[in-house]
């Protein structure tokens, strides 16, 4: 048997290296030994207590050492050890604190639960590309490992992400049905909770924005919205004017009504579920920004032909009511604002739809006033992929409102 298989004498070794005076050199040594580093060299404990400076003394035969620090060399405690029966340095730290584990050791199987952890996620991810880069904003900002810190915990975090996910963009489902369905938790998606903070991340990045999470409530309702998860099911709504439907239905009663006389309405996620049969209508014109059904009430009235308003990232509202007029025949003509977020809106439109667009190509870009300087993500327009390009090239952003002239003309021909 060498040395270092030597089993100490637990009571003599205490007794020997095993108090609270010495507790630094055990741990000095317990560190080198996880770094797999050697135990030679020397050590130095800074301003040592006396009853510090008489154990290192009594351990190693010596008078107490009188400087404002102790110095020992490790290659004589370990022979000190061994002459004694210990078994060595290594054998002791052992028997006094428990197995070391080598830090390599400890990262290896960290970073092995890791890969584990994620697994889930990047079986999921694999299969749509436009979570490529999403997937890799995760690695570089380590944002599922400051949620969880743990694996273990993580690996339950992904592994529920990875569920949700799965089930995104939805037609129209309550956040809490979705939370129940994938988790068993209703409110495994609240605010605030770290699973909401990595979806809306996700559905972030489907619609081409920024990853990041945004300050507002209203800004995350409508996140989730535009992936089809409303919160209920009456903060829900889609602006509309000019809209007709049966009119022995509910809804139908209310448009009617509404298109009689001109006025602009805003109908409820609840109102359009209830509403079973599609809404015929053969041209629909879809706008961004609620100032035009404004100004077309006020210049067309009743005779505003069907005119729908996203208002910014589409609601669970507006995807059912433009799920409604699909289903009835309708033809969708769009616009937008010529900006990042504008063209992110329009393709998550275009990708479920279709449409026409209107006034919403490169040519209109480049004849529309300048407005201010364009920022954000450039992102794809495949009802017209060179407009993606003369944006990039003009930067510059065209809002609504600087050709609701234009606009306003083409409805009152429509």
């Amino acid at each position: 048997m060498t040395d270092e298989m030597v089993a100490p004498d637990a009571d003599r070794l205490r007794r020997l290296i095993g108090g609270e005076a010495l507790a630094w050199l055990v741990e000095r040594a317990r560190q080198r030994i996880a770094r797999d580093a050697s135990l030679t060299g020397t050590v130095t404990l800074p301003a040592p207590t006396q009853e510090q400076r008489r154990a290192l003394a009594a351990l190693l035969g010596r008078r107490p050492a009188t400087g404002s620090s102790l110095t020992v060399n490790l290659r004589d405690v370990d022979e000190l050890l061994r002459n004694t029966g210990h078994g060595g340095l290594v054998a002791a730290v052992t028997a006094l604190s428990g197995p070391v584990d080598s830090v390599p050791d400890v990262r290896r199987r960290a970073e092995t639960a890791w890969r584990k952890a994620f697994r889930p996620l990047d079986e999921a991810v694999a299969g749509r590309p436009e979570l490529g880069s999403w997937r890799a904003w995760l690695d570089a900002t380590g944002l599922p490992r400051r949620l969880a810190p743990d694996p273990a915990d993580a690996a339950v975090l992904l592994g529920r992400l990875a569920l949700v996910l799965g089930r995104l963009p939805s037609p129209s489902i309550p956040l809490g049905r979705l939370a129940a369905e994938t988790c068993g938790d209703a409110h495994a998606l609240d605010d605030e909770r770290p699973l909401a903070t990595l979806v809306l991340s996700a559905i972030r990045a489907l619609a081409g924005r920024s990853f990041t999470a945004e300050s507002s409530a209203e800004a995350r309702r409508a996140t989730w919205a535009s992936a089809g998860v409303h919160l209920d099911e009456l903060s829900s709504t889609v602006l509309t004017l000019g809209l007709a439907a049966d009119p022995a239905t509910p809804l139908g009663s209310v448009l009617g009504a509404q298109t009689a006389a001109g006025e602009p309405t805003r109908l409820t996620l609840r109102q359009l579920r209830r509403h079973s049969t599609p809404i015929k209508a053969a041209r629909v014109h879809l706008c961004e920004n609620p100032v035009v059904v404004a100004a077309a009430a006020d210049d067309l009235g009743p005779e505003c032909p069907p005119l729908v308003c996203v208002s910014g990232r589409p609601t669970a509202a507006v995807w059912r009511l433009l799920t409604l007029l699909s289903d009835g025949g309708a033809t969708f003509l769009y616009h937008g604002d010529f900006d990042w977020g504008g063209v992110g809106i329009a393709a998550s439109v275009h990708a479920r739809f279709g449409f026409i667009p209107w006034r919403y190509t490169a040519a209109d870009y480049l004849a529309a006033p300048s407005g201010r300087r364009l920022r954000g993500r450039p992102g794809p327009t495949p009802w017209d992929p060179s407009l993606s390009a003369a944006m990039i090239s003009r930067t510059l952003c065209v809002e609504e409102e600087l050709l609701l002239a234009v606009l306003l003309a083409d409805l009152s021909k429509s």
